[in-house]
C-alpha cells in the first residue's frame, strides 16, 4: 500500500534494515572477495582460470539466474553453481566450488561498517526492537553486528525474496509487532520502499550515493545516514 495520512512515529515498534549499501557499501566488498576467490582458483583449477576470465564468469551468472527462479533468492547457490559448472567445462573437480566459496563467503563478510552505523543502531535499540531483511547472504555475527537485532531475515532461507510482501510479514511477525508498527530503512527504491510498502509497513530511504528517487516512489522520510533517522525518530 502506498504511505498514507496521519503517520505517528509514536505508534512505530520496531525499525528493520536493508543490510548491502544501507550499513556498508557492498561494491569494494564483492570485488575484492572476487579477487580473492580468483586467485584461489588459479593456484588451484588453473585450466578453469585459463578458460573462464572474471567477467566471463560475471555474465554466466548473469544468464544463470535468468534459467531457475531459486536464484533470485539464494544468491550463494547461483555463484556455487556457476563456479561447478565452469569447472567441469575445464575439465576439474566441480567440488573445487566448495573451497572456492568458502574463500568468497569468508571475505564477503569482511565488510567497512559505515561511521555511523554502531552508535545510530545503539541509539535507536534503546527505542525500538530491531531487525534486518536481506537478499544477500551476510553473516552478522561475523561481521560483528548480531547483537543488535532481535531478529535477521535471508531471503536464502526462506524461498522467497524483497520485494516480495511475504519476506517483510515474516519479519513483522518475528518482531511480534504489525506491519503499521515497523519503518523498513533501505536503499533501493524498488526492492526496499515500494516493497515494504505494499506489506503495509513505513519506510525511510537511506541515500548514502545522492542519488534521485524514481518518479512516484514515495517514502516517509529519506536520510543519508542513521543519526538523521535517529533525529526524525526523536531518539535522545
Amino acid at each position: 500500500m502506498p504511505p498514507t495520512t496521519g503517520f505517528r512515529r509514536e505508534a512505530i515498534k520496531a525499525v528493520l534494515f536493508d543490510l548491502d549499501d544501507t550499513l556498508w557499501p557492498i561494491a569494494p566488498t564483492i570485488i575484492r572477495a572476487e579477487a580473492l576467490q580468483y586467485e584461489w582458483l588459479a593456484a588451484n583449477a588453473p585450466a578453469t582460470v585459463a578458460q573462464h576470465s572474471r567477467e566471463r564468469m560475471r555474465a554466466r551468472r548473469m544468464e544463470l539466474a535468468q534459467t531457475d527462479p531459486r536464484f533470485r533468492f539464494d544468491l550463494w547457490s547461483l555463484r556455487h553453481t556457476a563456479l561447478r559448472e565452469a569447472l567441469a567445462a575445464a575439465g576439474e573437480d566441480p567440488a573445487l566450488a566448495d573451497a572456492a566459496m568458502e574463500i568468497f563467503s569468508r571475505e564477503r563478510n569482511v565488510v567497512c561498517v559505515y561511521e555511523d552505523v554502531v552508535p545510530g543502531l545503539a541509539k535507536l535499540g534503546r527505542h525500538f526492537t530491531l531487525g534486518t531483511i536481506s537478499n544477500g547472504f551476510a553473516d552478522l555475527a561475523a561481521i560483528g553486528l548480531a547483537d543488535h537485532f532481535h531478529t535477521s531475515i535471508a531471503a536464502h532461507r526462506l524461498g522467497f525474496a524483497k520485494p516480495d510482501a511475504r519476506i517483510f510479514g515474516h519479519a513483522c511477525a518475528a518482531l511480534q509487532v504489525m506491519p503499521h508498527e515497523a519503518i523498513y530503512v533501505g536503499d533501493d527504491p524498488l526492492l526496499d520502499v515500494e516493497g515494504a510498502q505494499q506489506a503495509g509497513l513505513r519506510t525511510v530511504w537511506m541515500n548514502r550515493f545522492g542519488r534521485v528517487l524514481p518518479s512516484g516512489v514515495m517514502p516517509d522520510f529519506h536520510c543519508t545516514n542513521l543519526a538523521e533517522l535517529a533525529d526524525w525518530l526523536s531518539c535522545p
